[in-house]
């Protein structure tokens, strides 16, 4: 089904979680601190990433900032914290979802599930019409998106974009100029399962805005409309 790496430094979570996973036909490939994690996500991509935040040697934190300085390849985090600036760094950061310890291997599994289709990894029936225009590819302005191979380019220059910011943009430059409210954002980007609050919209909108503003900082496209959510401005 997908390869995925788990990193985290609990020997009974990692032993839980890889059997759960297995068992559903995933491939699994556990690391017990997170530079080690690091390297191996970097020498092997996987198809998807389980990253514990609380590790020695590097936090998981740490290795998804890295990460996502080469890679958007779909970022679970695990964590047993319950302070919600941790979840508003981690989005920030680029991370896909969270999973508060403890958590039950069902949740899990559907979390996966849900990311893996967002991400492409497992598709969608292709008679499903949903499915054909959201493969379709999108020219807009400067602003080019394959969605077949998860490619966006600015301008002819090429912008790494996770899989969750993906699906924001490509549900905004699919209707230039109507407004999208963050309800809808939420239904385009998220599986029903995953509930995501206001902030992790906007989180990842200033992400995919910062990234397309290294490529060029005249970028402006994506507009906020406050108190009602986005529109992509075709210029």
């Amino acid at each position: 089904m997908a390869n995925i790496t788990l990193v985290d430094d609990d020997e009974n979570i990692v032993a839980s979680v890889s059997l759960a996973l297995e068992s559903h036909g995933h491939t699994v490939t556990a690391y017990h601190d997170g530079a080690s994690g690091l390297e191996a996500l970097e020498a092997t991509p996987p198809d998807l990433a389980i990253l514990d935040v609380k590790m020695p040697r590097m936090d998981g934190m740490e290795v998804l900032r890295r990460l996502r300085q080469t890679s958007s390849i779909p970022v679970i985090m695990l964590t047993s914290k319950d302070e919600e600036i941790d979840e508003i760094l981690g989005f920030n950061l680029g991370a896909d979802d969270y999973i508060h310890k403890p958590f039950s291997q069902r949740l899990l599994i559907e979390r996966v599930k849900a990311l893996l289709r967002r991400a492409g990894v497992e598709g969608l029936d292709p008679i499903d019409p949903a499915a054909i225009e959201a493969g379709k590819a999108i020219k807009r302005g400067k602003l080019s998106m394959d969605p077949a191979r998860h490619e966006s380019t600015w301008d002819g220059r090429p912008v790494k974009l996770t899989v969750t910011e993906f699906l924001l943009l490509q549900a905004l430059a699919q209707r230039p100029g109507f407004v999208k409210s963050r309800d809808n954002l939420m239904d385009a980007a998220y599986d029903d399962q995953v509930y995501v609050d206001d902030r992790t919209i906007d989180s990842h909108v200033k992400r995919m805005r910062k990234k397309f503003r290294m490529v060029d900082p005249e970028f402006d496209a994506i507009e906020t409309l406050y108190g009602v959510g986005y529109r992509y401005r075709e210029s």
